[in-house]
């Protein structure tokens, strides 16, 4: 796998899974951090042309720096649905394929203290490159469950005893008013389609959250958002009123 940027470099570094840097070498104090770090950790470091950088980057915004890296671990639901930091919470990705939306919600789900994310195999984006980066490194903290049906991992999920919750701009419920200190899935649809009939239908309740104003919906990784912090208020509440 190939990674761009400083932010996921560094993170991969850190993660113990870079395996060579190649860099154009900007007289940079950001980019000598980065690759003293790396020498730190005794990983190659390449220097390469420019052209080298921007053909391995695909036309990403590099920073100047491409990593190597080893394959991210597999996690199962199973792994996200056990928790060693009190109930469950996890995201569970219907049909979303762009890198930004799904690099930004690895993002929250790292910056959350989330249990991690469920994708498909089929039709995802990859976790390198534009996701690696829009996650600000963040795939390399973040376990990722890859299932080859997602209604049928919502179903597992609530076997294994976890409140599923779709994000859906229909529902009359609002978000704020979901119990979300309970082991939660939160289950988010692509922009545009939403969620899959089926993935609805197999969901325990559905969601939604109230606009004010002209637009009728938000970007989906900022949704995801709102709703994980909403759960993360609950939990801290109801941590200190148990106190």
């Amino acid at each position: 796998m190939v990674i761009y940027g400083l932010n996921a470099v560094t993170e991969a570094i850190r993660a113990g899974r870079v395996r060579e840097i190649r860099t154009a070498g900007r007289d940079d104090d950001r980019l000598r951090r980065v690759l003293d770090e790396a020498d730190s950790r005794g990983v190659r470091i390449v220097r390469v042309a420019r052209e080298v950088i921007e053909r391995d980057a695909q036309g990403g915004v590099h920073q100047w720096i491409v990593a190597d890296i080893t394959g991210l671990p597999e996690a199962t639901l199973d792994d996200l649905s056990r928790s060693d930091n009190g109930p469950p919470l996890i995201v569970v990705l219907d049909g979303i394929e762009d890198p930004q939306n799904v690099g930004a919600i690895i993002r929250t789900v790292d910056a959350a203290g989330g249990s991690g994310v469920v994708r498909q195999t089929r039709r995802s984006a990859p976790l390198d490159g534009a996701t690696a980066k829009a996650s600000a490194g963040a795939v390399h903290h973040v376990a990722v469950a890859d299932v080859v049906n997602i209604a049928r991992a919502v179903e597992d999920l609530k076997e294994n005893g976890v409140w599923t919750v779709g994000l859906d701009a229909d529902s009359k419920t609002p978000y704020y008013e979901l119990d979300l200190t309970v082991p939660t899935a939160l289950v988010v649809g692509a922009e545009g389609y939403g969620l899959r009939r089926l993935v609805r239908e197999r969901c325990d309740l559905v969601a939604s959250i109230p606009m004010a104003g002209r637009v009728s919906s938000l970007n989906v990784s900022a949704a995801t958002a709102i709703v994980l912090f909403e759960a993360v208020r609950q939990r801290r509440s109801r941590g200190r009123q148990g106190q």
